[in-house]
This record gives structure tokens, C-alpha cells and sequence, in this order.
């Protein structure tokens, strides 16, 4: 069924986090991991036109959100907000970075946006979740634990974009340091698989027709391993031989199935 919403996600993964929150008014830029001419040309390839960005949203001032952030402002001169903590961050005090309250709302582009408290390791890092017109979409990625406010504002979208980081076997087994294992396994770290799924069985209700896995590590997980927790978590079936997408079947007369898939580090995709 379609919303007055749409999840574009231009990248995301360690390498570079990007997407753009199509609404009735416009589009928002949620973080700029991306070079500005590879946003550009993944949005294009969507249909999406990045001149039609009015606002751009920063989570957190790590590299992987950030890297794109200086040429994309040399181009633009629309506003850019983020949390308190994360403006005051070294790598973005020269943006000229207007601060938003983490826990409050704030209406742009024809869309409610409420900002929430998420547990990682920078300054003030935050999720978002995305209204207009009765849809409802979240995004919420890097985060050691997921806040139970997250659940409650969160539940129900009808799209959930949702860090599922690593396998804790693979990371245990994996050349990774301890000191960097025991930072992403940390309550400031990143969401494991199964934290993931249990968070999404929280959320999702019949009213959920997509779950977007994001954020998953190149070294510690795999797509299947993603998807599998995520769909024992809801009542999923695998849609393919790879494991790699799952659907529910309608929980509700006239309502959507519910489909599982993972976001791409190179590859743009569209949901809603």
C-alpha cells in the first residue's frame, strides 16, 4: 500500500551512510557518508532528483556519516541540523550546524520529525522517526542497545530501517581486535543480529510492510544470517534460495505483507 513516505537508501555500511526520506513537500538528506557526485548519480538512479533535498539530518559525526558532508555544503545552502553533542564535534563546527533537541519533534518539509536518544559512541547521537499523513517511517542505526523510547515511538511504522550489525559468532571468531570487538559487542557499539530481530519483533505490527536491515559489517556478517534472525523473529519465510529476503503473509484483512530484505553498501533501493 502506498504512504506519503519513501525510504531511499544510497548506501550504508561502514564505508558510507546515506539516504534520502522522500515526503509530500520534498526530500530529506539523512546523513552524507557519500561523496557528493556518487549521492547524486545512486539517487538519480532511484528517480530521485538530490535537488529536491530541502534539509539535511546528521545522526552523528563519525566518518562514515559525515565523509561527503564538505563538498555537499559547498554546493547547497540549506540547513543542516543535528543533535547539540554532535555539532559541537570538532568535524563540524565549520558547517554552520543548527542544534535539535534529542527526545523532541520538529515539523519541515510537510513531515513530523521526532529525533531519538540512541547509545553510541559519539558525542549525541540520535534516530529518527518520520510522519505525514498517518505513514510513519524510522531509521534507527548505530547503537549498542536500542532505548526503549526508540520502541515506543517507533512502533508501528509502516518502514523500519534498522542496524543489524554483526553475527556474534563471526565477530568472536573474526581478525578483529579485541578492543574493537569488545567496542562493537558494547552498549555504545553497534545492534548484533539478534538484538536486531528482537527489536523488530517490538515494532513491526500489522501495519509494517518493510524491515530494512542496515549498517551490516562486511567482515562479521552476511545477508542470510541478517535476514534468518530477523525472519524467526516475525514469523517470516524465506522469498529466495539465498535466505537473503523473507516475507509475512498479511496479519490483517487489507493489510500488506511484511517483507524482510538487507540495505546495500553500493547498490541504491527503494522502499515504500
Amino acid at each position: 500500500m502506498a504512504g506519503a513516505l519513501t525510504l531511499h537508501v544510497l548506501g550504508s555500511g561502514s564505508k558510507g551512510n546515506a539516504a534520502i526520506v522522500e515526503g509530500p513537500e520534498g526530500s530529506v538528506l539523512v546523513d552524507c557518508g557519500l561523496a557528493r557526485r556518487t549521492l547524486i548519480s545512486r539517487a538519480s538512479e532511484l528517480g530521485v532528483d538530490a535537488k529536491d533535498v530541502r534539509l539535511v539530518l546528521i545522526t552523528h559525526e563519525h566518518s562514515d556519516h559525515i565523509r561527503g558532508l564538505e563538498v555537499w555544503s559547498r554546493h547547497w545552502e540549506g540547513p543542516i541540523l543535528a543533535s547539540g553533542g554532535t555539532a559541537t564535534s570538532t568535524r563540524l563546527v565549520d558547517f554552520g550546524i543548527e542544534r535539535v533537541m534529542v527526545g523532541a519533534s520538529f515539523e519541515a518539509v510537510g513531515m513530523t520529525i521526532r529525533t531519538i536518544a540512541t547509545s553510541h559512541d559519539t558525542r549525541e547521537p540520535m534516530g529518527l522517526v518520520f510522519e505525514a499523513k498517518g505513514d510513519r517511517l524510522a531509521i534507527i542505526t548505530d547503537t549498542g542497545v536500542f532505548p526503549e523510547d526508540a520502541l515506543r515511538v517507533a512502533r508501528g511504522a509502516r518502514i523500519i530501517a534498522l542496524e543489524s550489525n554483526h553475527d556474534e559468532e563471526m565477530l568472536a571468531e573474526g581478525p578483529y581486535p579485541w578492543a574493537l570487538k569488545r567496542r562493537i559487542l558494547s552498549e555504545r557499539g553497534h545492534l548484533s543480529n539478534s538484538q536486531a530481530a528482537r527489536a523488530a519483533a517490538e515494532i513491526a505490527t500489522p501495519a509494517t510492510e518493510a524491515v530494512v536491515l542496515m549498517h551490516l559489517s562486511e567482515e562479521n556478517n552476511l545477508p542470510s544470517l541478517a535476514v534468518r534472525a530477523c525472519a524467526e523473529a516475525l514469523g517470516a519465510k524465506p522469498a529466495n534460495t539465498t535466505f537473503t529476503r523473507a516475507v509475512r503473509a498479511p496479519r490483517e484483512p487489507g493489510a500488506s505483507p511484511l517483507e524482510i530484505v538487507c540495505a546495500s553498501q553500493t547498490r541504491p533501493m527503494t522502499f515504500g
